[in-house]
């Protein structure tokens, strides 16, 4: 198998993994791999695919799986790509995740571990719902956790996705997309279980131990 540190980072909204992933993609100096990134990219240069996923993308329909999934590949495969990278926001379900075993098997790579992010509902929640945004600045506070200080400086909005109704639908669409896949992982060993609901720099150093005691 091909040398490379190789992660997959799991985690409902809000769940932090997106921060994570560019903390930990900094230190292994690592692609942090986005497949909306990709297929903005693809569409932007219009590549065969890229033109293809923008046909599906302006009919207002999912791009599909194989399409995706050849974008992956193309991004792994190219010349100038890291041989560390993380996955952000890929697979997203059971299908997914076994189109990019075959991928990965086909390219002669293989996972390094599956990182899965988890934290207590109520705290998703407050994450989420308690986030505004500045209008004017486009920073982002947590009435909770992050408030800003002088609130009369800033025009902070809630997101309509911020919505409680919203992110409920939201928290539950990626229930039951992800348990199947933290299930498949699990039974290849090659799922670790990360506490979110730590200070960052212990949820980041716990990744980091997952990731060292599997190269």
């Amino acid at each position: 198998m091909s040398k490379g540190i190789h992660l997959i980072f799991l985690g409902a909204p809000g769940a932090g993994k997106g921060t994570q992933a560019q903390v930990i993609a900094e230190k292994y100096a690592a692609a942090h791999v986005s497949t909306g990134d990709i297929l903005r990219a693809a569409v932007r240069e219009q590549t065969a695919l890229g033109l293809e996923a923008k046909g599906y993308m302006d009919r207002g329909e999912l791009v599909p799986d194989g399409v995706i999934i050849g974008l992956i590949r193309d991004r792994l495969t190219s010349a100038d790509f890291p041989a560390n990278w993380i996955m952000d926001g890929f697979p997203r379900t059971l299908a997914q995740a076994e189109a990019l075993d075959q991928l990965l098997s086909e390219i002669d790579q293989q996972l390094t571990v599956v990182l899965n992010i988890d934290v207590p509902l109520d705290l998703l929640m407050d994450r989420l719902t308690l986030r505004r945004t500045c209008r004017k600045t486009g920073q982002i506070f947590n009435l909770k956790f992050n408030p800003p200080a002088n609130p009369e400086d800033y025009d902070l909005y809630q997101r309509d996705d911020d919505q409680p109704e919203a992110v409920s639908r939201r928290l539950e669409v990626y229930t039951a997309q992800t348990a199947p896949l933290i299930d498949y992982y699990r039974q290849q060993d090659r799922l670790a279980d990360i506490q979110g609901d730590q200070a960052m720099a212990a949820v980041t150093a716990a990744i980091d131990s997952a990731v060292q005691t599997r190269l």
